[in-house]
């Protein structure tokens, strides 16, 4: 496995391949149990992988419990992300929710507690409540920086102008910055090339991707009987097969599969792979394997590489369409200047 500088904002090196600790438990009704979660902890490790992503409501807590073991001999080799916003259980009530300054200190100090460490490597407020002032966020992550209970801070899920107005006040203010962000995205979803990937790029921002698989869909399981799955066991898919343009995906999808004889998981993870290698920022997708036997299938996209004639057939049946102002811009740069397409230099913030 390869490894990236974590962004333009910081010098941490991470493995191109994150692994998503969202099964380690049973908390929702669905994941995996104690000796199998290790089993995929160890399966990461060896492949080279040093770079876990978890957060304190992950099956109720379950995650960074077992986590903590699991990391116990190995703390400074790995990095650590973990999440706070939506609280551990909703029994919890609304004070255990929210970005603000009361729910971040204790959410981190209860994280601390359940990973059984000193410090979280990094810190994703997992998404945005809509009212926490950016500048309370700001300020929150950059005391809990100095006090040394976290090494970074990222925005998971927020819309792309809050982050960049972070980014700014966090320059201009003098406070830690925000380092990356986390986003979905895979050829089920790629709605982030809209604002929010360009943005990463321009800013020097990391982007890890949650969901590569859309939930699953990629790997073409859910056109099977299986009952042991997320939709038959949690009763919810990020994304289904519901209309012609996901037919089509998944068939353009299980042909490219074919053609390389690989899986349609190892093509969905080495399109996103050639999407990174173009980024001048680091992409990272999650890996979120509920069994030893997912991870050791999704490994394998390692050894795919793709044609430009296979990305150029993915890319177009997954393409978006990018909506207000991009296609009128795009139009009206045609006609001014008589080109098809005009490149332009993203030109790096210091």
């Amino acid at each position: 496995m390869h490894y990236k500088v974590f962004g333009r904002k910081t010098g941490l090196r991470v493995s191109e391949l994150a692994l998503g600790a969202g099964n380690f438990g049973t908390g929702w009704g669905h994941g995996a149990e104690r000796d199998e979660a290790k089993r995929i902890f160890d399966g990461y490790l060896q492949a080279g992988g040093n770079f876990i992503d978890t957060a304190n409501g992950y099956q109720g807590g379950q995650s960074e419990i077992m986590l903590s073991e699991f990391i116990a001999a190995e703390r400074e080799r790995l990095v650590i992300a973990t999440k706070y916003t939506l609280g551990t259980t909703p029994a919890a009530g609304i004070s255990h929710t929210g970005n603000n300054r009361k729910n971040m200190i204790r959410a981190v100090e209860e994280s601390l507690t359940r990973l059984k460490t000193d410090h979280i490597d990094l810190f994703w407020a997992h998404m945005s409540d809509g009212v926490t002032p950016m500048e309370e966020i700001l300020r929150g992550f950059d005391d809990l920086v100095r006090a040394g209970k976290i090494h970074y801070a990222g925005l998971s899920n927020f819309p792309a102008w809050r982050i960049a107005r972070a980014d700014v006040l966090a320059e201009v203010r003098g406070f830690a910055p925000i380092a990356a962000i986390q986003v979905e995205y895979s050829l089920a979803e790629r709605t982030a090339e809209r604002e929010q990937l360009p943005m990463a790029e321009a800013l020097g921002l990391a982007a890890t991707l949650w969901s590569p698989l859309g939930g699953g869909f990629l790997t073409g399981k859910y056109r099977s009987n299986d009952s042991d799955n997320r939709a038959a066991k949690l009763g919810m898919l990020v994304h289904a097969e519901k209309s012609a343009r996901e037919t089509a995906l998944l068939d353009a999808l299980l042909d490219v599969a074919a053609q390389l004889q690989a899986s349609p998981t190892h093509v969905a993870i080495a399109w996103l792979r050639e999407k990174a290698r173009r980024s001048t920022t680091a992409l990272i997708p999650i890996l979120g394997s509920r069994t030893r036997e997912q991870l050791d299938a999704t490994l394998g996209a390692l050894e795919v590489q793709l044609s430009v004639e296979q990305m150029a057939r993915l890319d177009g049946v997954s393409d978006v369409a990018m909506g207000v102002p991009h296609e009128s811009i795009a139009g009206s740069m045609t006609r001014f200047t008589g080109a098809e397409t005009l490149d332009l230099p993203i030109i790096p913030v210091a």
